[in-house]
């Protein structure tokens, strides 16, 4: 080219040689600057495509839980490969990580390309640029950005206590159908985003825990792994004394921890385990008592002088047919301090932490509420003859050993759960039995709710809830933890590892945390056992041979381990809160409470808003308004007429952690 420039600088020939010249300038130009631009328009777009596909790339990486040098690495390597025929060297590459541990953020990569020209540095000379500048390469920068596809686990705690049926201010509904309604909507607003990510596997998962005085984990797991399934943790035989079953050919001894049955008067059972749940099977009822017919016999109960019978009564034999009592409808106590308040893993734990590892303590104990001294009956061949005596204790369903010397020693006798119940025992009030203080539906593990199966399962779970029975409030929040985690008891939750995930669990409650003296309801207290019972068994004696009840473990001086009131134990029970919502938020667990027509001006209400409010986790998104410096806290103080909107908030507190890119 500088040869031909050189040509038509030295043609004589006239003008039209001068004019071709000056004419080919601009062309020649134009020509060079088309030619460089088509070329570095097509290098640009092959960057964008390799920049793109190694932020994508290296998404799924981060999600996958790994380091940040190893995702470097991935990003420069994923986009050299995707280059084509870009020269890797005039490419520069970098990476910027999202600043959030707790998963989703920006993963941010910018590309710069450094484009050398093919004909515009001779063009540039020809117009008299120097060779410096004629040969300098033009730089670009191209920015590409994904925010990351945050999954989503919730775990919905929800009051299911006795008030739920009060109704809702400003709504003319019980609580409990509003609380259904707006809990349904927000999965189905959830469910909506979740079926329009295709490329995550079960973006938006929900699990359910009614909660009352206890929680119920579901019957079909009794034998489950982390079940105390031998009676070995101290909870198990807290109100139990094996030792009472004392006869010369049928007894009970412990070997190694656990209780056996001994003896021949056992039968086919002899060698079996005592525990909880032998109990449940171990006791029965008669269901049918039938006369033998031909069987009548006259006994002579007074004679005349002469030896001939004065009066006589009929005597029959009869044979009874026997079916079980009762089983075991899925509630499980408190584990006792720290593990009523943690998540560690129940027994054997984990050999790398430490916690929990070995220890009984970790395991879930089957509730299983004694009989309580109170009514019982004389057993006769003629149930005619029956006399029932009344103590006046709040769960008295079985009959009691009246050779017992006192209320403690019957309640905790297991003698008498091995004499069948006569088919003429007095009829038992709703809700007394073994079973006492499980009034919850189980819980709903986490369901994929982006397909509808798993959609309407969830909404169908909500729908069965029924209000009844007291208000343990940790205990909900401490199985709703329990079910977006990953380790047992539940195991559904991803990894606490894996990045772009959110665990969130969401508290409800209509009322201050409860647990009851048996006068509070106008019972007696033969056993003294303080409480009725519930989730944290009786109050008295205590723990595991200390004098302290459970409940009370892990408790500030401020509470009064041997004040047996409603109001200590309502204290006691904030405290226990208290100390699981920071164990929780410390897990990175984004906890979310609501409170449910509580007054500001009622003092109790007044100190369980406060509760709520402390244990609620911080928002990412939205500030305090009353101090746009500070982040505002997921706690919603509801009515049963803005209940609704509340819920939808909270949808969309959740839905910014689903934002897609």
């Amino acid at each position: 080219m500088h040869e031909i420039w050189r040509q038509f600088r030295r043609d004589k020939r006239g003008n039209y040689a001068l004019m071709t010249v000056v004419a080919m300038v601009p062309l020649m130009g134009g020509l060079a600057v088309a030619v460089d631009f088509t070329e570095m328009n097509r290098e640009k777009q092959m960057v964008t495509n390799a920049l793109d596909a190694a932020n994508f790339a290296t998404a799924r990486r981060l999600t996958e839980g790994a380091t940040d040098d190893q995702l470097r690495a991935y990003a420069l390597d994923f986009f050299n490969a995707n280059l084509n025929d870009v020269d890797p060297a005039s490419a520069t590459l970098n990476v910027t990580l999202p600043s959030t541990a707790t998963g989703g953020g920006l993963l941010t990569m910018t590309a710069q390309l450094n484009y050398k020209p093919y004909f515009y540095p001779a063009f540039a000379q020809l117009v008299g640029k120097s060779a410096t500048d004629a040969n300098q390469n033009i730089s670009f920068n191209i920015t590409s950005q994904v925010r990351l596809k945050n999954t989503l686990e919730v775990a919905l705690a929800l009051d299911n206590s006795g008030s739920m049926t009060t109704t809702g201010t400003g709504s003319g509904q019980p609580r409990i159908d509003l609380l259904k309604t707006a809990a349904k909507q927000l999965v189905d607003t959830l469910a909506l985003q979740a079926a329009m990510i295709k490329q995550i596997d079960k973006p938006v998962q929900f699990g359910l825990v009614p909660f009352a005085a206890s929680v119920n984990v579901g019957a079909g797991n009794g034998n489950a792994s982390w079940m105390d399934t031998e009676g070995l943790s101290p909870v198990s035989n807290e109100n139990f004394d094996w030792s009472t079953l004392n006869a010369p050919t049928k007894y009970a001894q412990q070997t190694n921890g656990i209780w056996y049955k001994r003896g021949t008067g056992w039968g086919a059972t002899e060698g079996q385990m005592l525990s909880r749940f032998s109990l449940y099977r171990d006791m029965q009822v008669v269901t049918n008592h039938e006369r033998v017919v031909n069987s009548k016999r006259v006994v002579c109960d007074q004679y005349n002088s002469n030896n001939t019978c004065k009066s006589s009564h009929n005597e029959y034999d009869y044979i009874d047919s026997y079916g079980p009592f009762a089983s075991w409808q899925g509630c499980v106590e408190s584990r006792p301090y720290p593990y009523n308040v943690n998540d560690a893993p129940p027994a054997g734990g984990s050999a790398n932490t430490g916690i929990g590892v070995g220890d009984p303590a970790t395991m879930f104990v089957p509730m299983f509420a004694p009989d309580e001294p109170g009514n019982h009956w004389k057993l006769t061949q003629d149930p005619d003859e029956a006399a029932p005596v009344t103590y006046g204790a709040v769960n008295s369903w079985w009959n009691d050993d009246p050779s017992s010397s006192s209320g403690q020693s019957r309640l905790r006798n297991m003698a008498k759960y091995f004499q069948p119940r006569p088919i003429d025992a007095p009829a038992l009030p709703t809700g007394n039995g073994p079973n006492y203080s499980c009034t919850t539906g189980a819980i709903t593990p986490l369901t994929d709710v982006s397909v509808a199966d798993g959609q309407t399962a969830i909404k169908a779970a909500i729908d069965l809830m029924q209000p009844n029975g007291g208000t343990n409030v940790p205990e909900g929040l401490a199985w709703g933890w329990r079910v977006v985690s990953s380790g047992e008891p539940f195991t559904q939750g991803r990894p606490e590892t894996e990045k772009g995930n959110d665990k969130v669990v969401i508290v409800l409650t209509d009322g201050a945390n409860t647990y009851y003296t048996p006068s509070s309801l106008g019972y007696s207290d033969p056993a003294n056992s303080k409480s009725t019972y519930a989730s944290y068994g009786y109050l008295n004696p205590g723990y595991n041979g200390t004098s302290v009840g459970r409940m009370f473990m892990g408790t500030s001086s401020a509470i009064g381990q041997f004040d047996y009131s409603n109001g200590n134990y309502t204290n006691a029970l904030n405290e226990q809160m208290a100390t699981l919502c920071n164990n929780a938020k410390a897990a990175n667990i984004l906890v979310m409470t609501v409170a449910l027509d509580l007054s500001t001006t009622k003092a109790s209400d007044q100190l369980a808003i406060n509760a709520l409010k402390s244990c609620s986790s911080d928002s990412r998104f939205r500030k305090d308004p009353t101090d746009p410096s500070k982040p505002a806290k997921l706690f919603w103080n509801a009515t049963g007429a803005s209940l609704s909107n509340d819920f939808k908030e909270i949808g969309n507190e959740l839905s910014n952690l689903r934002v897609v890119g």
